[in-house]
């Protein structure tokens, strides 16, 4: 038992698959919903200040270099233009779009890309891990309920 929830809290850490994979992992190994959830939640946030401390320091520091360069000019110039757009429309809502950004399941969004993109907006340090904590609550409860199949069901209502 130890072992699967430490399987579900690493998987959560993992860029890209972060808690909308180890969610529906966790219940497929037969863990409780609320240990899963709580332990996924924990994961998926261990590595967010490191990431806004340190992602965007790398990435300019590997700008340069002939190996990396390219993918670190690539995020910068990425992250800088998405960031502007984003914050072109949130306006003073910046910290509520971030936290809308990562909270919705989809690829591409998650902590791990929220947090850099606040690191490169340069946001603080307090609204970025509010909105990233936010987001990463709300796509667990999206993710806890696809999982278990309560959101499938209820479309089943509005079926046409």
């Amino acid at each position: 038992m130890l072992k699967n929830y430490l399987l579900v809290f690493f998987v959560s850490m993992v860029p890209v698959v972060e808690l909308r994979g180890a969610i529906p992992i966790g219940l497929g190994l037969g863990l409780p919903v609320l240990p899963t959830y709580v332990i996924c939640v924990l994961g998926n946030m261990l590595p967010v200040p490191f990431i806004y401390l340190f992602a965007r320091k790398f990435l300019i520091w590997g700008y340069h270099k002939p190996l990396i360069g390219p993918i670190c000019k690539f995020c910068i110039v990425k992250g800088e233009k998405g960031g502007r757009k984003l914050e072109e429309k949130a306006g003073k809502g910046l910290t509520v779009a971030l936290l809308l950004f990562v909270g919705i399941p989809l690829p591409g969004t998650g902590a791990w890309t929220g947090t850099l993109a606040g690191s490169i907006l340069d946001m603080k340090f307090k609204d970025v891990v509010k909105a990233c904590m936010g987001g990463v609550l709300l796509a667990g409860i999206i993710m806890g309920l696809a999982s278990m199949g309560v959101l499938g069901a209820a479309s089943s209502l509005f079926a046409v």
